[in-house]
Formats: structure tokens, C-alpha cells, sequence
């Protein structure tokens, strides 16, 4: 089996939030669809080991904001790849909180839902929540993020906690030069890295000094070469 064949199926991309008690946390996911129309509900699949899956399984209700094209890196690599056992998510990022009780972004994102968990679907390593859409509103009109782009134009990775996570072997990585050890980002020279101001065609060599991963924040001294 080629598990290159997954990356043909189509997803979006999103940060979902939830709450427990007084707190908040939120997580990046992409394996989410609509179900039906009437009454409105999505399904979206979360691992059973990160945070927002707890709170929703505690509090029945999530909210999840669509991501615009046009998001940073970082901001992805801060809901994707840390967890909130460690750090607080919402501290630097603006959010309102939705009607269910739970926060959705205000930048970034074209717009938010809420959701309430009608049915949960052990899968293993994954829990699909079954969930009926309550509010929702457009914040902004723009293109929405796709997983391909996220891949293909900003190559974005990720985490090996997501129900889409494919290994991919060294000798299958093309021109990618420099890997993150920590979330498994690929610097490319060819490419450089348009959205820190790093032209392509620049070695790794001759990055800034405090140059950091555009997905985790990780230094240089986390990345190593490849080949």
C-alpha cells in the first residue's frame, strides 16, 4: 500500500476549542466533515491523548474557528504543537468566547462554529465526536485553508497525533535539506522561508542567528541535515 495515496483526500484546517471549568485549550485539526444539513452536524475525529479531547469529553461542547489562507505558521505551530497541559494557548492570541461558553480566534480565521457532541465513536486510538451545530458566523469573507496547501504552498507538518499523520521515509523527501527534530518541519534552501524575509536559494548556513522554525518556534540547534 502507497500511503501517499492519503494525502489525496481533502481536508480544511482548523482550531478547535473547548473548555473545563474555568479553563480553556484548543488543538489543530484538519479530519473533520458535515454529516448533514438538517439539523447541522460535523464529525470530527481528535486523539485521545490531547487536552481538548478531555475537555470535550467533559464539557459535550467545542467550538471550531475555519483558519483564512493567508494564517501564519506559528500560529498553527502553537495549537498544533504544543500541548496545553504545558503552556496557555490563548495568552497571545485574540478570541471571543461563543455563546456554548468556549473561545474561537478572531484573526486569521473567515468563521466559527459551535458545536455540541450528540454521539461519541471509539476508533482506537482517535474518538469521533458526532456534533449539532448550535451558532455559527462569518467574521471575515477570504479563501479558507486546505491541508494541501498547508502542505504543498506553506509547507506546514504534522503532528504524529493526528488521525492524518503519514510517515514519510527520508529517501522520499525531495530537496528538503534540514529537518526540525521537534515537529518535523523541512527547511528547503531553494525555497527559503518568504514569511520570516529568508530569500530563496539561502543555505541553512546563512540563516539569522535567531532564526526559528516558522511552525514550533524550535532554534536552530533543533534542526539536522539531510544528506
Amino acid at each position: 500500500m502507497d500511503p501517499k495515496s492519503f494525502f489525496k483526500i481533502s481536508y480544511g484546517v482548523y482550531i478547535i476549542s473547548s473548555k473545563k471549568g474555568g479553563r480553556f485549550n484548543g488543538q489543530v485539526a484538519n479530519a473533520m466533515m458535515q454529516v448533514t444539513s438538517d439539523p447541522p452536524q460535523i464529525a470530527l475525529a481528535l486523539n485521545k491523548n490531547n487536552l481538548t479531547h478531555e475537555f470535550i469529553k467533559d464539557s459535550g461542547v467545542f467550538t471550531l474557528s475555519i483558519l483564512s489562507q493567508d494564517a501564519p505558521l506559528n500560529l498553527i505551530g502553537g495549537f498544533g504543537f504544543k500541548s496545553g497541559r504545558d503552556v496557555d494557548k490563548f495568552a497571545d492570541t485574540p478570541y471571543r468566547v461563543g455563546r456554548n461558553g468556549c473561545p474561537y480566534l478572531t484573526e486569521n480565521v473567515l468563521c466559527y462554529l459551535e458545536g455540541k457532541t450528540v454521539k461519541d465513536v471509539d476508533v482506537g486510538t482517535h474518538t469521533i465526536f458526532v456534533a449539532v451545530i448550535t451558532d455559527a458566523e462569518v467574521l471575515r469573507e477570504g479563501e479558507p485553508m486546505t491541508y494541501a496547501y498547508y502542505h504543498q504552498t506553506k509547507r506546514g507538518t504534522t503532528p504524529k497525533t493526528a488521525p492524518t499523520y503519514v510517515e514519510i521515509k527520508k529517501e522520499e523527501r525531495a530537496m528538503k535539506k534540514y529537518t526540525c527534530k521537534v515537529c518535523g518541519y523541512e527547511y528547503d534552501p531553494s525555497q527559503g522561508d518568504p514569511e520570516a524575509g529568508v530569500a530563496p536559494n539561502t543555505p541553512f548556513e546563512k540563516l539569522p542567528a535567531d532564526w526559528v522554525c516558522p511552525v514550533c518556534g524550535a532554534g536552530k540547534d533543533q534542526f539536522e541535515a539531510q544528506g
